[in-house]
Order: C-alpha cells, then sequence, then structure tokens
C-alpha cells in the first residue's frame, strides 16, 4: 500500500470515525422504548448524584464562574445553587456534581467510564438554548429530547470503550466524554454533519489526560472534576464548530502527527457494533454504594458476612481474624487493588480493601465512609493488611462477554480458632440490566431521598410526582425542569 506524501498539502477526505459519530448524530433515530425508560431513571439517578456531591465542601468549591463574577443573565442553571452561566462553565460545574462521588451510571469494558458524565454539556447546553428560545418567544427542548441526546452520547463513549483501551495507553477514560459531549453538544448548537465531525477532529487533537491521578500513589480528587472538564472542553470545540471553525479530516490517522501515530502506536481504533441504543440500554447503575464499580459486588458480599465477622470482632477484636481472601476480576486488580497508606477520600474510594473493609466492620459502605474521621479507625488497615486478592478467571470471561457484562466478586473470612464464613459470591450488582426491577426502586429512594434532602417540600413532591408520570415529565420544557433544581 503507497505511503501519503507528506509533504502534500492536499485534504484528504474526513477520517471515516469522524463521519460515522457524525452520520449517527444526525440521521440515527432513537425508537428504543428500553433505551428511553433507562435514559429516564438516569437522568433521575444523575441529579440525585448532583445533590448528593452539594454535601461536600470540596465539591462546591468547584462550582460558580471561572472568575468571580462572571456570570450570565438568563443563562444555563447549576442545579442546587443559585449560578446562571454561559455553558461552557456550566457544563464543568454539572460535571462536576454528578461525577462527584462516584456514584453515578457506569460503563464496564475494553475502557471503563461513566457515559452520564455526558449529562453536564447536555443539561448545560439544553438549558442555555431553551432561555434563549424562551426570549424569542420559541418553545425549548423538551426533557424527551435531552434523553435522546443522552442515549446518542452514551452510545458513542460506550461503542468506543468495548474494544479500545485507552487506559493501556496510559489514558483516562474522560476522552471520551469528550469525543461523545462534543458531538451532541455540537448538534445541539444547530451543527451540521461537517460541523461535527470538525469538532470531532479537535476534541481527537486534544490527545488525552494522563490517568494519573486514578492510581496510587498519586490518586488525587482531580478525578472527581476530570469528567467536567471534559464537557468543558467538548462544549468550547462546539461552539467553535458551528461558528465555522475549520477541522482537521485526518486528525487520526495523519503519518507522524494523527492521534493514531501518536497516542495509539499506529493502531486504529475497532468496534464490536454500530452505533444504536445498545449502551443505555445495558447501563450499569450504582445503587447501592457510592463505590467504584468494579468493587460493588464485592460490598454486597462483605455486607452479608458483616454479622458473623461481627460476632468474632466482638469476642477478640482484629486478632480474632487470621486472613480475608478477596477474588475479583482482572481489571478491579489493575484499578482499585491497593495496599499501603490511604492519604485522602480518592485514595480510599479507589482502594477495594477499604471498600471491603468497612462494609466487614460497620454493616454499611457511604461517602461519609472515606473522610479522614472513619478512616482513622485502625480496624481498617488492620483488615487491610489481612487481605488477599486474586483473579478468578470466570469473573474475568464474564466482565468481557457482551453478552453479560457481569462484574463478579467473592469473599471469605478465616478466623485463628479455625472456623470460617462460607464464600460469599456476587457476579450481578443491582444497578446491573439483570437485575433492573430489583433495582429501580432503590434508584427511586435514591432520588427521593437526595431532593427531600437539598430542596423545599414542594419541589420535591412535584419531582416525584414527575418521576413517577414519564410522559409527563418527557414533555416538560427543560428550562422548567431546571427551574425546579434552581435555587
Amino acid at each position: 500500500m503507497s505511503q501519503p506524501d507528506s509533504r502534500s498539502a492536499i485534504r484528504p477526505a474526513p477520517d471515516q470515525p469522524l463521519l460515522d459519530v457524525a452520520d449517527y448524530v444526525v440521521d440515527y433515530t432513537v425508537d428504543s422504548t428500553e433505551a428511553y425508560d433507562t435514559a429516564r431513571y438516569m437522568l433521575l439517578d444523575s441529579l440525585a448524584c448532583a445533590a448528593l456531591a452539594m454535601e461536600h465542601a470540596e465539591c462546591v468549591a468547584h462550582l460558580g464562574p471561572l472568575v468571580p463574577g462572571a456570570e450570565l443573565k438568563d443563562g444555563a442553571r447549576v442545579p442546587f445553587t443559585g449560578f446562571q452561566l454561559d455553558p461552557v462553565q456550566a457544563a464543568y460545574n454539572i460535571g462536576v456534581q454528578i461525577r462527584w462521588l462516584d456514584f453515578n451510571d457506569t460503563w464496564l469494558a475494553a475502557e471503563w467510564g461513566h457515559p452520564s458524565d455526558n449529562l453536564g454539556a447536555i443539561l448545560g447546553v439544553a438549558d442555555y438554548l431553551g432561555r434563549i428560545a424562551q426570549q424569542e418567544g420559541k418553545a425549548p427542548m423538551t426533557v424527551r429530547d435531552v434523553l435522546g441526546w443522552a442515549i446518542k452520547a452514551h452510545e458513542i463513549q460506550g461503542c468506543y470503550a468495548l474494544e479500545n483501551a485507552f487506559n493501556r495507553l496510559g489514558m483516562d477514560h474522560v476522552i471520551l466524554v469528550r469525543l461523545a459531549s462534543t458531538a451532541v453538544a455540537t448538534r445541539m448548537l444547530g451543527g451540521d454533519r461537517d460541523a461535527i465531525w470538525s469538532a470531532l477532529s479537535h476534541s481527537w487533537m486534544d490527545n488525552g489526560v494522563l490517568r494519573t491521578y486514578r492510581h496510587a500513589p498519586n490518586t488525587s480528587p482531580r478525578k472527581s472534576w476530570a469528567a467536567g472538564d471534559a464537557c468543558r472542553r467538548a462544549v468550547t470545540h462546539a461552539l467553535n464548530a458551528v461558528r465555522g471553525e475549520v477541522g482537521c479530516p485526518s486528525a487520526l490517522t495523519a503519518p507522524t502527527w494523527g492521534f493514531y501515530d501518536v497516542a495509539c502506536n499506529g493502531r486504529p481504533f475497532t468496534f464490536e457494533r454500530p452505533f444504536g441504543s445498545y449502551v443505555m440500554e445495558n447501563i450499569l447503575f450504582k445503587l447501592s454504594f457510592p463505590a467504584e464499580f468494579h468493587a460493588q459486588t464485592a460490598v454486597e458480599c462483605a455486607m452479608q458476612l458483616h454479622a458473623q465477622v461481627k460476632q468474632q470482632l466482638d469476642a477478640g477484636g482484629v486478632d480474632a481474624i487470621e486472613r480475608i481472601e478477596l477474588e475479583t476480576q482482572q481489571a478491579a486488580i489493575r484499578i482499585i487493588d491497593k495496599t499501603g497508606p490511604l492519604s485522602n477520600y480518592a485514595d480510599r474510594d479507589h482502594c477495594l480493601q477499604y471498600m471491603v473493609a468497612v462494609p466487614l466492620l460497620f454493616g454499611r459502605l457511604t461517602a461519609d465512609d472515606y473522610g479522614d474521621a472513619v478512616a482513622a479507625d485502625p480496624r481498617i488497615d488492620a483488615l487491610r493488611d489481612k487481605m488477599t486478592v486474586s483473579e478468578d478467571p470466570r469473573f474475568t470471561r464474564d466482565y468481557s462477554d457482551p453478552a453479560k457484562r457481569y462484574i463478579g466478586n467473592s469473599v471469605q473470612v478465616f478466623f485463628k480458632d479455625g472456623s470460617h464464613t462460607r464464600k460469599i459470591t456476587v457476579d450481578v450488582p443491582i444497578g446491573h440490566r439483570e437485575r433492573r426491577a430489583e433495582g429501580v426502586p432503590v434508584l427511586m429512594d435514591k432520588f427521593e431521598r437526595a431532593m427531600r434532602g437539598r430542596l423545599s417540600a414542594e419541589r420535591a413532591d412535584r419531582l416525584m410526582t414527575l418521576a413517577n408520570a414519564p410522559t409527563q415529565l418527557e414533555s416538560l420544557a427543560v428550562t422548567d425542569f431546571m427551574d425546579l433544581f434552581s435555587n
């Protein structure tokens, strides 16, 4: 195959992956009832996460305009605040709120991620455009329109993640939040097919941020605002594109300078399936515990063992325990198998051993359990020191099986008196598609508790009425919907 002339200034046709995403965003009609139903729950769940994050001063410190006073009259609203911002900064704010507690939806494949992160860009742009439309006497988009954009953003991020492991190249998964949000935000802002692929070319030329902040010994709170930052960058690319910014058609394939050569060792992307609505239909919800998703079933196992372990602890303290055996998937070993001192919240909520020790001791795992006060209990680290972590090949196979997408873990505790607990195994967390009927009531309870913790009784009642009336909720103007969350 002939090599392109690196000196030639003739602009090639746009790279096919750029066109494929643009065509999907422009032409594909989502007709899956399951996708829309799941997207509606995703929206409620994400706003619950945003409300719960407002209890944390570290999150609140990120909110507001980039510099004091830089607000926008009739701009996009930031839920649970009085801020009105330009769509770029609103995307950052909302993205930070949704992602802060690591409690929003999850997608696990060759690449990991949280597709509801894209709501930062989608809600920020939707409310911004809706308020402009109202000023011009036009109708704003509806909540159903927002769900449609979310389905497409989930699909773009999730389908790229199925076979393309950016983590193995040292890049963070928010590269795909930036990609998906750039695509849908450009279309929401009125961009055509050419504007979308142009915006996407700039998204890829940003390259990827490093995963450094997600791993020992550098785990830091940046992992809680990285997705918001990706949303902010995406809306910037979208705004530039609809204003006519020139794209770079071979941003992926250009020899030497393209993304494939610079970041992927020359390898192109591969895809398991065409874009549709598969990802939203199979998304995973975090419902029971604010824990990194690879540990969700391990926490369920530990909760089942709490009573038996507590008896031994009450009788003989931590010394009564000989060892704790954890079996997990290969991905969990790569991401959250961690030893040594844990220096902050972000360190602890990405440590498998910590997330098992707390429920073994206390029979719970909440966001507060990652704080310094709870972490100071010496029994937690004492239990961590007694844990071994190994891979169960079946868990890894089922994790990668597109028909399953399981996230299995097992926990067994051995005591010094020679006795031991049963080996508890959970393959499928409550937020999985196979447990959707069981999970929806838990999700709705999560939403209600979060709303009643942040809003007046009147507003919370109104939201619960809407949450239980899908047609009414979906027909609501997005501006009226955002009004319900604004101070």
